[in-house]
C-alpha cells in the first residue's frame, strides 16, 4: 500500500520484520511444546528463548539474501535462526511444514488487523451517535431517487448510518473469530510426525482456535468471509460518503467537509470548496471491494494444498486492511467536523410550495370518503402545478381553491396536513430502537 493512505500501526503489523518475530514465536512455542512431549531436548526450546530474549534485531537484508539462494523464504529464516542459536535450533520445526508457520501466522496477522479495525468502527461510532443526537430534530429534505420525498431529521440519516456500522461491527467480530486458527499439523495435515498437543499449545500461546481439519493449509472460505465482510464495510464507508457528497453540491448545500484555513479547492477557480475527502473515501471504497474476488478464489485448492493462494494474500492482507483502516479513520474525521447548514435545510424544504406534504392531503381525503383514485387524482394535477412552476406556487393554496377537494376537506384541515412537525412525532422511537 502506498504511504500515502496508509497509518503507521497496521503498516507496521505488515511489515517484514513482524512477519518473522510472529515465525519466531511459532516456532519456539512449538519446540516448547514438543520438549514437553519428550520428542526435543528441553535445553533447545530453551536455547531459542534464551537468544530471543537479548532482543535480537531482525536482518531482514540478510534473511533475504539467504532466501535468493533457497528460493525458499521459512527455510531462508530458519537458516538465519540457525545462524545465531546454534546447534540446538537444528530441533527448530520438527514434523512441521512450512503452511504451518504461514497459515498461523496470517491469521495472527488477520486478527491483530482486525483487532485495529474493530477499534477503528468504535471510533466511527462514538461521532456518529454524538452527531446524531446533536441533529435529531434537525428537520431536512428526505429524498427517494434523488427527488423531494418527504421530511426526515439529519439526526436519522446518522442515526441510518450508527445502525449500518453497528451491523459491521458484529460482521468483523465474528469475521476475527472464525479466522483466529492455528494449524501446527505437519505435511498433508495428518499429524504423522507432529503431536496435535503441539497445536493446541501454539494456538493457546497466540490467541488462537486449533483449526478442525487443515489439510496442509487452513481452509480458505474463512479467508473469504474475512475479505468479504470488509467489502461490506468499503461498501458502507461508500453510501455514507455518497450521501455527504450529495449534500455539498452547490444545488444542495446543506452539508458540507470541513474546509481549513489555507485549503484550496481548485489550480484554477480560486472558489471552489470539493469534496475531496468523501471522493478519496469512494476511491479507497472500490480498492477494498477490489480484494473481496481474489479471496473468493483462493478458496478452490488443489487437493490438500497448492500455493495459488499465497501470491494473492501477500497483496491483499497487507492492502485491503491498511486500506480500510486509513479509510475509517479519514471517515471518522470527515463526520466529526463536517458543516452542517440547517438553515439551509429547511430553505430546501421549504423550495417546492409544500410538496413534500401531498401524501398526508391524499389520506386525509382518503378518509373523508374520497376513493383511493379519485384522491391521488385530485392531489397530483395540483401538486404538478406547483411542480412546473418549480415551486413558485404554493399546494397548500391550490388544494383550498379546488371545489372538488374542499367538497371534501375543509381549508382548516388542509393547512393542518402542512405540519412539519407530524413528521418528526416518532424520531424518540427510532433513536431509541438505534441507540438503546
Amino acid at each position: 500500500m502506498i504511504p500515502r493512505y496508509s497509518r503507521p500501526e497496521m503498516t507496521a503489523l505488515w511489515s517484514a520484520e513482524t512477519r518473522f518475530r510472529i515465525w519466531f514465536e511459532i516456532e519456539a512455542h512449538a519446540t516448547d511444546a514438543l520438549a514437553d512431549l519428550g520428542v526435543v531436548p528441553k535445553e533447545a526450546a530453551a536455547a531459542l528463548w534464551r537468544w530471543w530474549d537479548t532482543n535480537p534485531a531482525i536482518d531482514v537484508p540478510a534473511i533475504d539474501a539467504i532466501e535468493a539462494v533457497t528460493k525458499h523464504d521459512v527455510i531462508a529464516f530458519l537458516t538465519w535462526v540457525a545462524e545465531h542459536v546454534g546447534d540446538e535450533a537444528r530441533f527448530m520445526h520438527q514434523g512441521m511444514t512450512s503452511s504451518d508457520v504461514l497459515d498461523t501466522c496470517l491469521s495472527v496477522q488477520l486478527t491483530r488487523a482486525a483487532d485495529i479495525l474493530l477499534a477503528d468502527l468504535d471510533a466511527l461510532l462514538d461521532v456518529l451517535k454524538r452527531r446524531a443526537h446533536e441533529h435529531k430534530l434537525t428537520p431536512t429534505i428526505g429524498r427517494s431517487h434523488g427527488i423531494h420525498a418527504e421530511p426526515v431529521t439529519f439526526g436519522l440519516k446518522l442515526a441510518e448510518a450508527y445502525a449500518e456500522f453497528s451491523r459491521n461491527r458484529d460482521r468483523l467480530a465474528f469475521a476475527r473469530a472464525d479466522i483466529a486458527t492455528c494449524a501446527i499439523s505437519g505435511a498433508v495435515g495428518t499429524f504423522a510426525n507432529i503431536d496435535p498437543a503441539v497445536e493446541a499449545h501454539v494456538a493457546a500461546k497466540l490467541g488462537l482456535s486449533v483449526e478442525p481439519v487443515s489439510t496442509q493449509v487452513i481452509p480458505r472460505d474463512r479467508h473469504a468471509m474475512f475479505f468479504a465482510t470488509l467489502g461490506v464495510i468499503a461498501s458502507s464507508i461508500e453510501r455514507l460518503a455518497v450521501e455527504v457528497r450529495h449534500l455539498q453540491r452547490t444545488e444542495v448545500l446543506e452539508a458540507e467537509e470541513y474546509f481549513s484555513p489555507g485549503q484550496k479547492g481548485s489550480s484554477a477557480m480560486p472558489h471552489k470548496r470539493n469534496p475531496v475527502l468523501t471522493e478519496n473515501l469512494t476511491g479507497l471504497a472500490r480498492m477494498v471491494r477490489g480484494y473481496v474476488t481474489p479471496a473468493l478464489e483462493n478458496v478452490a485448492l488443489w487437493h490438500e494444498r497448492d500455493i495459488s493462494h499465497s501470491s494473492v494474500e501477500r497483496y491483499i492482507g497487507p492492502d485491503a486492511t491498511i486500506t480500510l483502516d486509513f479509510a475509517l479513520s479519514r471517515l471518522t474525521g470527515v463526520i466529526d467536523k463536517l458543516l452542517v447548514y440547517p438553515e439551509r435545510m429547511q430553505k430546501n424544504l421549504d423550495r417546492m410550495g409544500g410538496l413534500v406534504h401531498s401524501q398526508r392531503v391524499l389520506l386525509a381525503l382518503t378518509q373523508a370518503g374520497v376513493s383511493r383514485e379519485d384522491s391521488y387524482r385530485l392531489v397530483q394535477r395540483n401538486a404538478m402545478k406547483v411542480w412546473e412552476s418549480d415551486g413558485a406556487l404554493s399546494l397548500a393554496e391550490l388544494l383550498k381553491n379546488d371545489p372538488e377537494v374542499t367538497a371534501a376537506i375543509s381549508p382548516q384541515e388542509i393547512d393542518a396536513r402542512f405540519d412539519l412537525g407530524y413528521h418528526l412525532k416518532h424520531v424518540d422511537t427510532i433513536f431509541g430502537r438505534v441507540f438503546g
